[in-house]
């Protein structure tokens, strides 16, 4: 499962919690504006913007769960197991594979706007990367620095791109399915509720935060996309970029999954593995993982991006504790 948002205060940070029962090995990837991406269906990239994110390196190639562009452009790809489907290749379509679909995008676009003109005639098609990585089935969110977004979703009636007024995607069902849902949630407020239920009868207000009573707060997609959307949408503007990055890493820890509660096979539990985030002005990629969750951080040297060779950077998985006597 997953979560992923975008989140519009002063500047806009992109990006997402991975949530699965069994690390990769991934890392921060940046890959330079010279990289050649060399594509199973479509003509090479050879120079291209670059693009920091979390991703593992396998055969020299950077296979990204998600990243931004350094022209703010964020893109994120999530468990879509189920209504995700994706096609042989098509002679009058443009074939690229879902593990190229993040460089394919972020390596040419500078927006929302020009990845709508960019896959108008795309299709997904079913090749693996290896018989070791075979495909993962995936919907993508993305966005810009403006705060826009997108959901791409691939299924048997073929690619659809819909608007996301909200700025949220975790997982199935299909995206307009949990937009949809979000009606059922409508009076869910931080404010403490008005009695329309017996409207002549004084009723106690026992505790605070009762406007959230009907809040969901299970490991299911929906209702994370639920509680993400709430909370993302009531969340405060920081006074400066520190205030704004950890605002955002609360915005994604309310919906973090801890080990043992989220059973995917028999004592083998899904949890939340890392949480990221990029500034989409600035490219300053953020992360915590669940053994530090302190934030580390990693900076957009313009000076290394007119290279070929990627630049990686392991992730701190020790914890960093204050220690004040």
């Amino acid at each position: 499962m997953c979560t992923s948002i975008i989140y519009t205060a002063g500047d806009s940070y992109f990006g997402r919690n991975l949530d699965l029962e069994i690390s990769f090995g991934e890392e921060v990837v940046i890959t330079p504006r010279d990289y050649e991406f060399k594509f199973r269906k479509m003509k090479s990239l050879n120079h291209h913007y670059a693009i920091t994110g979390m991703a593992i390196v396998q055969e020299g190639y950077p296979l990204y769960f998600d990243g931004a562009n350094e022209e703010g452009l964020g893109m994120a790809g999530l468990n879509f197991d189920g209504p995700c489907h994706y096609f042989p290749e098509d002679p009058e379509k443009d074939n690229v594979t879902p593990f190229e679909f993040i460089p394919y995008v972020l390596g040419q676009c500078k927006n929302v706007d020009e990845v709508k003109d960019l896959i108008k005639n795309l299709n997904l098609v079913n090749i693996n990367f290896s018989e070791k990585f075979p495909l993962s089935p995936l919907h993508w969110l993305i966005a810009d620095k403006s705060g826009e977004s997108i959901v791409v979703e691939s299924t048997k009636k073929g690619l659809s791109v819909y608007d996301n007024p909200v700025g949220v995607l975790t997982n199935n069902p299909e995206f307009p399915q949990q937009l949809n849902n979000l009606s059922n949630y409508q009076s869910v407020s931080p404010a403490q509720p008005t009695n329309t239920l017996a409207p002549n009868t004084k009723l106690e207000l026992y505790s605070r935060g009762l406007g959230t009573h009907m809040l969901p707060g299970g490991m299911d997609s929906e209702s994370r996309f639920v509680k993400e959307t709430f909370t993302k949408m009531h969340s405060p503007e920081g006074k400066d970029e520190l205030e704004n990055v950890t605002n955002y890493f609360h915005l994604l820890h309310a919906v973090e999954q801890q080990k043992g509660l989220d059973e995917v096979a028999p004592n083998t539990f899904e949890y939340t593995i890392y949480s990221d985030g990029v500034d989409l002005t600035t490219g300053t990629f953020y992360y915590t993982t669940y053994e530090n969750n302190q934030i580390n951080a990693v900076k957009l040297d313009q000076s290394k991006l007119d290279s070929s060779e990627l630049l990686t950077y392991p992730l701190q998985t020790k914890q960093a504790i204050c220690y004040q006597d």
